[in-house]
């Protein structure tokens, strides 16, 4: 039987606007799934984005969201969670929204370890802005605003989130659309800032620049560099060279933001 997804999608807002051939609904349909999974509660449940194509995914889904200032998705999310402790919060939103232009709150948010899940759809582009090159548009290749080749190097956004501090961090792509839930599931159950990058396409203002002569050629692309972690122990530097590492890449265990917020509360409060 076909999973119900309209049971989560506000009614009125379909068709999305996303253009033919982007991966971010099949990220969505990833999402809902994995909410299900985890039986969220969509009273008690926030989603929050900033600007951008991936950062429309919240107006479609019929939970409580917030769409906010370009950027700015980890600072809303931080304030949702430190003001309802027992909400769910989910931050969804592209490479450009959430670790370009939204690079410090994103950093912080990990440094802290609050309890949080951020979907970070990463498409290398600044797809609805004018396809400015981001932080992980890949050094040499094309953009409206690097007509001639991106000079400059691109994060590794999950070695950023482990770097700045957060407990869990995983990557996919949207060519592993089973995957996607499966890695949100355990993003959501996980208790600290959880990352899950997920590595996907912009047929229009990324693929074309680029000379992809179609999606299906992007889709190869994403299946042909994405190694499991766990096959790439077994694999040498020369056969890594431009592969990209997918699956669960960090997990620790560490003090969450608003427990110990909360401890600091009560000891002044007693003191």
């Amino acid at each position: 039987m076909a999973y119900d997804y309209e049971k989560s999608i506000r009614p009125g807002k379909l068709p999305h606007i996303w253009c033919p051939g982007c991966g971010h609904g099949i990220v969505m349909k990833g999402l809902i799934r994995a909410m299900d999974t985890c039986g969220l509660e969509k009273n008690n449940t926030a989603i929050v984005s900033g600007i951008g194509c991936a950062s429309r995914m919240p107006g479609y889904l019929d939970f409580n969201t917030l769409h906010t200032a370009h950027g700015r998705a980890a600072a809303f999310a931080t304030g949702v969670k430190m003001a309802k402790p027992e909400m769910t919060v989910i931050c969804c939103g592209g490479d450009g929204d959430g670790a370009a232009i939204g690079g410090n709150h994103f950093i912080h948010a990990c440094r802290r370890n609050i309890d949080m899940t951020y979907v970070l759809l990463n498409n290398y582009i600044y797809g609805m802005t004018g396809g400015q090159f981001s932080s992980s548009t890949p050094p040499g290749h094309l953009a409206s605003t690097t007509p001639y080749g991106n000079p400059d190097p691109a994060f590794d956004l999950a070695k950023l989130a482990i770097g700045a501090g957060a407990t869990f961090v995983a990557r996919t792509t949207a060519f592993h659309a089973t995957q996607i839930d499966k890695l949100i599931v355990e993003g959501i159950k996980h208790k600290g800032m959880a990352v899950i990058e997920i590595l996907d396409d912009c047929p229009t203002t990324y693929g074309r620049r680029n000379k992809f002569r179609s999606v299906v050629d992007m889709m190869k692309r994403l299946k042909d560099i994405a190694v499991p972690v766990t096959a790439a122990a077994k694999m040498t530097a020369e056969q890594l060279e431009g592969k990209t590492l997918t699956g669960v890449l960090h997990k620790e265990d560490r003090p969450e933001y608003c427990e110990t917020y909360a401890k600091i509360i009560a000891r002044v409060q007693g003191a």
